[in-house]
């Protein structure tokens, strides 16, 4: 059971305290809980702590920690590369849209994107480490 716990407190963690964190500038709301970006990363967390305490319960030969730690390689490389990308080139097609002040028609056909979709190498290593010590708390705890 704690493989499936300490991944979620992990998680959770990281998204409350992006609350707490003044660069994130977020505000208490239920939206933080699926927040896709800002300080730490919650996907970092999660994944991170997954690996964790599937390596530290079953071992490092234990064929599930292998897929867990691609997994948690393949969501951190998702979350600082693709995801970062997709957040940059909203904000350059919303910048674009706005420009076109006269053109209603773009207003009304192209919604406002999301621009904070991905994390900066800072935010992700700050989840990492944020599972990690949430996961060698959980294992010698419990």
């Amino acid at each position: 059971m704690k493989i499936l716990i300490i991944p979620l407190v992990a998680a959770f963690i990281a998204q409350i305290s992006k609350i707490f964190i003044k660069q994130n500038h977020q505000k208490l709301s239920w939206s933080i809980l699926w927040a896709y970006s800002g300080m730490p990363s919650g996907h970092a967390a999660i994944t991170s702590a997954l690996t964790t305490i599937i390596g530290l319960e079953k071992g490092i030969t234990y064929p599930g920690f292998a897929i867990a730690l691609v997994f948690t390689l393949l969501t951190l490389r998702d979350a600082t590369g693709v995801r970062r990308q997709l957040g940059n080139q909203g904000g350059v097609i919303n910048k674009l849209v706005d420009d076109l002040d006269d053109d209603n028609y773009l207003d009304k056909r192209y919604p406002h994107l999301t621009e904070k979709i991905g994390h900066t190498p800072l935010q992700t290593a700050a989840g990492v480490v944020l599972g990690l010590t949430v996961a060698l708390i959980g294992y010698f705890l419990f």
